[in-house]
């Protein structure tokens, strides 16, 4: 890559936002050791939580899994008690992943402990400044969306 090229803000925030994902997950799977459930079981809960009920196609779609995978995965869950298979109340074909309290439990929990290391890690950096990371996190998250349903 020609300096030039390095220089380009773009070029910068792709390098900056790859190296931020990399930490914020290094950090997630250091607080997962903690608790009886693997990083793919973590992403699986989170989509549950923000979500509610999942077919286990719609899971594996989410977690960019294959179907088979996604059904171990659920598996293994469900042996845990952090999830249960509930038939769908408007087609009773149809089976979806539901998230009991313990699953619920975890995933606040380890989502609180990264939420509190990123406040850590920002409580040097002015409030505005913060606040104005927030605005633009938002902005380029609504644009990414936009994109990936128009295109």
């Amino acid at each position: 890559m020609s300096d030039h090229q390095s220089n380009r803000p773009i070029v910068r925030i792709e390098k900056n936002m790859r190296y931020i994902n990399g930490i914020i997950k290094h950090k997630g799977r250091e607080i997962l050791k903690n608790y009886c459930i693997t990083t793919p079981q973590f992403i699986a809960l989170q989509w549950l939580l923000e979500d509610g009920d999942l077919t286990i196609g719609e899971l594996s779609n989410k977690i960019n899994l294959a179907f088979s995978t996604t059904t171990d995965l659920v598996d293994r869950m469900e042996k845990n008690d952090l999830v249960e298979r509930r038939r769908d109340t408007k087609d009773r074909r149809v089976v979806r992943i539901h998230l009991l309290k313990k699953g619920k439990e975890i995933i606040e929990e380890v989502i609180v402990k990264r939420q509190d290391y990123l406040e850590v890690v920002l409580s040097q950096i002015p409030e505005e400044e913060v606040a104005g990371l927030d605005k633009q996190l938002l902005m380029l998250l609504e644009r990414m969306e936009w994109d990936k349903e128009n295109n």
